[in-house]
């Protein structure tokens, strides 16, 4: 039985690895207490999911979607656009529907991308911007974020040769892993640069919902002449604690759209339009949990912060998205941590390698966690002690 060369390179996903582990200890009869996956542990609020049953129960919504999305749906992600950001958007031409976010990131390169191209993918990063362009035969270049340049890639450090060959830019604000933040000074840079090297940027958003002490995120689309070379993904899973509905969204540029379209119309049969109308119900219905839901993230990210910095571990405070970002312990490599942290004290957390190369020596942990386990996966965490000598 041959298999194909890219499913031969492609690596194990990393979250799958992770429910391995956890499920290996659980079956041994093991508490875990997992800080690894960012899958909010909150319920999609009430007036969401009564719109889903009342849309499930009508006959017009039993049949294939399209792969664009109801007309209704992307009008209602354009007038949500409108109402957030201040962005002007077509809903027939500047947005497509999206099986969740991760579903167009993956499906984009397949788009853009020849054998030979180059994207250029933050590291650390989302692992889907890499392997969708490895899928579509093209090459990563990653672009090194760390502390010194506050998690954002310095583009003009990119060489000549490489960007001969690219052809798109990854960029994802408020960012997963970091938890960093971009205001709109960089992402006008950033159009500017891919003007000047034909680029397209990609920004993946799904995390402007997600902020705190007041802090509101920008839309790449925001940017000075963005329309022009970019298109944004951005997700209900988060706003709206609805990853396990899924579905999402495209918007800009509306020739990548088109593309984007046109290749989702040759490979699935898009949302189910019950979910569709649900997700309608929660672009245009009352905002109150979105807040609520931030408080409560916020107070988590408050209690981790503290436990981790009373135990000299080097984190900041994210402004935004639902993530630490942490130094190792000294000595310790990320997945040498990760694996002695679960094997002494049953608690999970994502290595940050997995992330890309420079992620190596943090780790991250997820605020997905409801309150009691996260108190408790806490003092767990304080009780870990270093074998490092």
């Amino acid at each position: 039985m041959k298999f194909s060369k890219r499913v031969q390179s492609l690596p194990p996903y990393l979250f799958v690895q992770i429910s391995k582990k956890i499920a290996a200890r659980k079956a041994r009869g093991e508490e875990v207490i997992s800080f690894g996956i960012g899958d909010p542990d909150l319920s999609t609020p009430p007036h969401i999911i009564a719109e889903l049953v009342r849309a499930a129960h009508d006959p017009a919504n039993h049949r294939y979607p399209e792969s664009e999305g109801l007309p209704e749906y992307r009008k209602a992600v354009a007038d949500w656009y409108k109402k957030r950001f201040d962005i002007k958007l077509d809903s027939e031409k500047e947005v497509v529907s999206l099986i969740g976010a991760k579903e167009g990131i993956a499906h984009i390169a397949l788009c853009l991308i020849d054998p030979g191209d180059v994207a250029l993918v933050p590291d650390p990063g989302y692992p889907v911007y890499s392997i969708g362009t490895m899928l579509a035969g093209g090459e990563t270049y990653y672009l090194p974020m760390n502390e010194k340049n506050k998690f954002l890639p310095e583009l003009d450090s990119i060489p000549a040769s490489i960007l001969q060959r690219s052809k798109v830019l990854w960029l994802n604000y408020p960012n997963n892993p970091t938890g960093a933040t971009a205001e709109l000074d960089y992402f006008n840079y950033a159009v500017d640069f891919a003007k000047k090297h034909d680029l397209i940027i990609c920004h993946d958003g799904p995390y402007t919902e997600v902020a705190f002490d007041g802090y509101k995120p920008v839309s790449f689309m925001q940017a000075k002449g963005a329309m022009d070379v970019a298109i944004e993904f951005h997700s209900l899973s988060k706003s709206y604690n609805m990853t396990g509905w899924r579905i999402g969204m495209a918007v800009g540029n509306p020739d990548v759209i088109d593309a984007l379209r046109r290749i989702k119309s040759n490979m699935d049969s898009g949302i189910p339009q019950a979910i569709q109308h649900m997700a309608i119900k929660a672009l245009n219905g009352p905002q109150d949990s979105v807040a609520e839901h931030n408080r409560i993230y916020q107070a988590r990210r408050d209690k981790v912060v503290k436990t981790l910095r009373e135990m000299g571990i080097q984190t900041n405070i994210p402004k935004a998205s639902l993530y630490i970002w942490a130094h190792c312990p000294q000595g310790y490599k990320s997945a040498e941590f990760a694996e002695d942290i679960l094997e002494q004290v049953g608690v999970v957390v994502t290595p940050g390698n997995g992330y890309g190369p420079t992620g190596e020596g943090f780790f991250r942990i997820s605020l997905t966690i409801n309150d009691q386990m996260l108190d408790k996966g806490l003092a767990k965490f304080a009780q870990w002690k270093s074998k490092k000598v």
